[in-house]
C-alpha cells in the first residue's frame, strides 16, 4: 500500500482513530452476501428461494483452475453465468459476454493523488486480465473508479485533481487493454471539460475494442440526498441518452442516481439499447433494499439487459463532514455494499457478487433474447409514447394543473 504523502498527524484520540481507519484498521464485519444466507437452506429450499427471487436462474459457467488460482492470488471473487434464449430459424444467435468489476479503493485517502490513482489503475488492470481470460466482450467499471468517492466531503481540494479529459490518463491506459483483449470497456471517470471552462462532469467513456474512443456520456441526474449532495462538484449532462453501437451490440450507460428515474431508463430503450450499464456508488443504509429491484425492473420494462455495478468498502477521509440529514459530523459515508449483478429482459438475474470483496462477474447473453421478450409481452408495441409526450409537455409548463377529478358530491 502506498505511503501517505500528507502531514496528517493524530492530535487527539479521535484523530488517531481516523488515521487507523485511513490505514485500513479492522472495521465491523459486514454480511458477505444475501446469497450466502440463502445457501444455508436445504438444497430444495435454495432452489425454490432462488426461483422466487431471481426467476429463471442462469446456468453457471465453469471457471478454470488456473483462473480461480489467479483470482485467489489477487484476492478477488470471480463468477460466471449463462443466460439462454430460444433458438430462431431466421437469425443466428448473437452471443456476447458482458463483464462487470466492483472494487474498493486501494491506497488511503490521505495518500498523494498519484499514489491513489496508480494503485487503483494497477488493481483494475489485474482484474481486467481475468476478464480477458474469460473472453469478455464488453466490460463495465464502477462509477468514478479512478478515485475515492470524495464528492460528499464538499472539499474541492484535493479531490478535483482526479478529474481528467475524456482522452486522459485512465482512458489511455485502458485503451491498451481494450485492444489487447478485443474488448469494449465502459470507463466512468470524473471528467474535466477543458474546452468549456474546466467544467466538471461525471462521465462514462466508451472505449472501443481497437483501443479507440467511441464516445462518452455524462450523468443526467445528480443526487441531493443525505451525504450524496454531489452538485457541489459537477454539472448535469446535456448529451441526451446516447446508445453506442459497438461490435458486440448497442450499449448505453445510466450512471448511478439515474437508476431512480424510470424515464431515464426508458429513453435508452427508445434509442435502441440492448445492454445498459448502471455504474454506481451507493451505501447500505441509504439504498440497499432498492438495489435488487431498480435495474431488474428497468430490464423488464425496456427489454434490454442491465448490468448493475456498485463499489465496495468503507472509505474514510481525513476531515469530518456533515450531511443533509441531520447526522453528527462523520468521516465516511458508510459501507458500499457491492452486490453487482446482471438482469435479463425476462426478469431473470444472476446472483450478486459479494458485499465485501472485489469481484468480476461475467454473463454470457444472447442479444436475440431482447426481441423475443418484446414479441412476447408487447410493452413497446402497446406503449403510449404520444400520450406521455403530450402530458409531459403540459406538466413542464408553469401553469400546469394535475389531471385530478375531485368528488364534489355533498
Amino acid at each position: 500500500m502506498p505511503e501517505s504523502k500528507t502531514d496528517f498527524k493524530p492530535k487527539t484520540d479521535t484523530d488517531k482513530t481516523v488515521q487507523d481507519l485511513l490505514m485500513g484498521a479492522e472495521r465491523p464485519k459486514e454480511l458477505t452476501s444475501l446469497e450466502d444466507l440463502l445457501r444455508q437452506l436445504t438444497p430444495e429450499g435454495q432452489k425454490e428461494a432462488f426461483r422466487i427471487l431471481y426467476g429463471d436462474l442462469p446456468d453457471t459457467l465453469p471457471i478454470s483452475d488456473e483462473l480461480q488460482a489467479y483470482a485467489d492470488q489477487h484476492d478477488f471473487e470471480v463468477a460466471a453465468y449463462k443466460f439462454h434464449a430460444a433458438p430462431e430459424q431466421r437469425r443466428k444467435p448473437r452471443v456476447v459476454r458482458v463483464g462487470v468489476i466492483q472494487n474498493q479503493i486501494v491506497a488511503p485517502t490521505d495518500a498523494s493523488i498519484d499514489d491513489q490513482f496508480n494503485a487503483l489503475a494497477d488493481r483494475i488492470e489485474t482484474i481486467i486480465h481475468a476478464a480477458g481470460k474469460l473472453n469478455v466482450d464488453v466490460l463495465g467499471l464502477q462509477e468514478a473508479w479512478t478515485m475515492p468517492f470524495a464528492f460528499c466531503t464538499r472539499e474541492k481540494h484535493p479531490w478535483l485533481e482526479f478529474a481528467e479529459p475524456v482522452d486522459g490518463p485512465s482512458t489511455q491506459r485502458l485503451a491498451k487493454l481494450a485492444k489487447q483483449y478485443n474488448m469494449v470497456i465502459v470507463s466512468p471517470i470524473l471528467e474535466r471539460d477543458e474546452a468549456h471552462g474546466d467544467t466538471i462532469h461525471n462521465t462514462a467513456v466508451v472505449i472501443g475494442n481497437r483501443g479507440n474512443i467511441i464516445g462518452s456520456h455524462r450523468k443526467n441526474h445528480i443526487p441531493r440526498v443525505g451525504d450524496f449532495n454531489e452538485s457541489t462538484y459537477y454539472m448535469e449532462g446535456e448529451d441526451g441518452h446516447p446508445v453506442f453501437e459497438t461490435e458486440f451490440g448497442r450499449v448505453a450507460i445510466n450512471i448511478c442516481y439515474g437508476r431512480h428515474h424510470p424515464l431515464n431508463w426508458l429513453m435508452f430503450g427508445i434509442n435502441g439499447a440492448e445492454i445498459v450499464f448502471n455504474p454506481s456508488a451507493t451505501v447500505g443504509a441509504l439504498s440497499e433494499p432498492l438495489w435488487p429491484i431498480e435495474a431488474r425492473c428497468a430490464s423488464i420494462a425496456n427489454n434490454y439487459f442491465v448490468a448493475g455495478i456498485n463499489r465496495i468498502g468503507t472509505e474514510t477521509f481525513p476531515n469530518p463532514f456533515t450531511s443533509g440529514d441531520g447526522k453528527e459530523q462523520h468521516y465516511d459515508f458508510g459501507h458500499f455494499y457491492g452486490s453487482s449483478y446482471v438482469a435479463a429482459p425476462n426478469g431473470a438475474r444472476t446472483p450478486g457478487l459479494s458485499r465485501v470483496r472485489d469481484g468480476l462477474l461475467v454473463s454470457e447473453i444472447d442479444l436475440n433474447h431482447c426481441r423475443q421478450v418484446k414479441d412476447k409481452w408487447g410493452f413497446q408495441m402497446t406503449g403510449r409514447i404520444e400520450e406521455y409526450a403530450k402530458w409531459l409537455t403540459e406538466a413542464a409548463k408553469p401553469g400546469f394543473q394535475p389531471q385530478i377529478i375531485r368528488d364534489t358530491g355533498k
